[in-house]
């Protein structure tokens, strides 16, 4: 069989590597995908497998708790590449296991303006509308054109344009209604020839004065990346996925009421009411830089949870469990976890 296309079936592999919280956990089997050309072989696999099965791209945004007693399936197809452009617009392939922060590079190089917003943000490009990532005033959902993905079940091959997918607040229906039934392959973003810039979230203004620089495609991902570095931890020295919980939305009733209580909350705008900023209600709560053994919250982003060294995935998830209950007695609002906990 050519070595191209032919998946090996690994057993009883460490999974350290492949997250981001560096938690020591192993998988019961184990494929890495580096080509569309093995997924034939890989289709066959899965509907052979008695089993669960995980697919992982950056693994930047899952919490293990246990061992894996099923296979787990690494994607690490690579590429990007412009596929179509007219005077406006360029649209821009990027395989699925493809570095985030790389994608967005190469568009912020070529001055293709739209994604700048979202720089060294962790993860691949694959899981990119799963969650409809966002950050500084921007979500994926503004830019996204289509994705090819295969069905897990038939091996049929389809494409998702934006009105399909279903998005909202760190939502798509690949979260929801086809979890589990779709395998992305590749996402193609829409992307500006002549940029419309957004520098709506307060902290970028304040760095691109900072840096001496007029608003660009370059200077708000350089503006964005140095605001990113300044209050959240490398992943590769301080084991962490990011932001561990959601802005939790709430009615404008509620927002009333603690701002009447918290003359200081920050909140945006949102359907019926406000988002507020979970890592603000964390603080207030005592948490920023707590630590108990291996598992703390940072101590510059509260919203951020951290593996030390040594934390299990169990002690990490207590303590998420613990601010979850602290924040809903403080301020009657229930924190939601952003990070996939298996």
């Amino acid at each position: 069989m050519d070595s191209k296309t032919s998946v090996t079936l690994l057993k009883d592999i460490s999974l350290r590597p492949f997250n981001t919280f560096g938690m020591e956990v192993r998988a019961k089997n184990f494929t890495e995908i580096t080509t569309e050309s093995q997924m034939p072989d890989l289709l066959r696999l899965i509907s052979r497998y008695e089993g669960p099965v995980l697919f992982l791209g950056g693994g930047s945004n899952v919490l293990f708790t246990c061992n894996y007693e099923g296979l787990v399936v690494k994607l690490s197809t690579k590429g990007i590449e412009i596929v179509d452009q007219d005077d406006e617009f360029v649209f821009v392939r990027g395989m699925a296991g493809e570095c985030w922060d790389d994608y967005v590079q190469f568009c912020v190089q070529r001055n293709f303006g739209g994604l700048e917003n979202l720089s060294l943000i962790p993860g691949n490009v694959g899981s990119s509308p799963i969650q409809n990532i966002g950050a500084y005033g921007v979500e994926i959902k503004d830019t996204f054109y289509m994705l090819d993905a295969v069905s897990l079940r038939t091996g049929e091959f389809r494409e998702f344009y934006a009105d399909e997918c279903a998005f909202g607040y760190r939502s798509s229906v690949f979260k929801h209604e086809l979890k589990g039934h779709y395998l992305i392959l590749s996402v193609t973003f829409r992307l500006q020839k002549h940029p419309l810039l957004n520098t709506s979230y307060g902290a970028i203004p304040a760095e691109l004065q900072a840096m001496g620089e007029a608003p660009t495609v370059r200077s708000i991902a350089q503006a964005v990346a140095n605001i990113r570095r300044s209050k959240l931890p490398d992943p590769t020295e301080i084991g962490n996925a990011g932001s561990f919980f959601k802005n939790p939305v709430v009615g404008q009733t509620v927002y009333n009421e603690i701002k009447s209580r918290y003359p200081g909350l920050p909140a945006y705008p949102a359907e019926n009411g406000a988002k507020l900023a979970a890592g603000w209600l964390i603080e207030q709560c005592g948490w920023k830089g707590y630590r108990e053994g291996d598992a703390g919250v940072h101590a510059k982003q509260a919203l951020v949870l951290v593996n030390y060294g040594k934390a299990t995935g169990n002690q990490i998830y207590a303590l998420a469990v613990e601010i979850i209950e602290s924040v809903k007695e403080k301020f009657d609002v229930l924190l939601e976890p952003e990070v996939n906990i298996i």
